[in-house]
């Protein structure tokens, strides 16, 4: 028989996120932009592939390229040749340039502030516009659901759900908006310092004795 899935309460999941970010005070977004466009370029090639490897290839793609209508007039090879270290070369350099194309032909050259032109976008998913909107825009309309979210909400106990659109649902439910900005940031760390898949460190975890430990 499966082990029942243990669902933690409004009041406790407030609690454990409340440490979690006292724990990691400099919780922010790992990825390296200095513009809307850099940062919808840092999230595409971003899929499967570290923030580290990302941010080594951002600032030789835009040495070359500075502008996004240069971006959408270059030849997809020499992209691919750029950001080939981000893995998955082909996919993700067609969805650069094709995100710079309906920048600069649907959105005037300017990068889109609302979640559904941002998902008009090549390659950019929920996750990636609630991203950007918080980052660039200040607009805090939900909760970015990555890997790291979905694994340790279901393993806490925040959410049972299996999708992150139903997760991102669950955790707005469960959370006051005035945490919806942190969770990614928080959860993303801890799962990379503490929360590691198939090798946690749970007796260093801060908030071991709150953990449902939903495996």
């Amino acid at each position: 028989m499966s082990k029942k899935y243990v669902k933690q309460t409004k009041k406790q999941s407030e609690e454990i996120i409340n440490i979690l970010i006292d724990t990691y005070k400099d919780a922010k977004c790992g990825l390296d932009y200095t513009t809307p466009f850099s940062l919808v370029v840092a999230l595409i090639l971003a899929t499967q592939c570290t923030d580290k490897r990302v941010n080594e290839v951002t600032p030789i793609l835009f040495n070359k390229y500075p502008s996004i209508e240069s971006i959408k007039n270059a030849d997809i090879t020499d992209i691919m040749n750029i950001v080939r270290p981000c893995g998955f070369t082909k996919g993700k350099s067609n969805s650069i340039i094709q995100s710079a194309k309906i920048v600069c032909d649907e959105f005037n050259g300017a990068v889109p502030d609302t979640m559904e032109d941002l998902t008009k976008l090549s390659g950019i998913g929920r996750k990636s516009a609630n991203i950007i909107l918080q980052e660039c825009f200040g607009k805090v309309e939900g909760i970015a659901v990555d890997t790291h979210v979905t694994r340790i909400s279901r393993k806490i106990g925040f959410s049972n759900s299996k999708t992150p659109l139903e997760i991102e649902k669950d955790l707005l439910k469960l959370f006051n908006k005035k945490y919806w900005k942190k969770i990614n940031h928080v959860l993303v760390l801890h799962g990379r310092a503490i929360c590691i898949a198939n090798r946690p460190k749970c007796d260093e975890c801060p908030i071991s004795n709150l953990c449902k430990k939903n495996d």
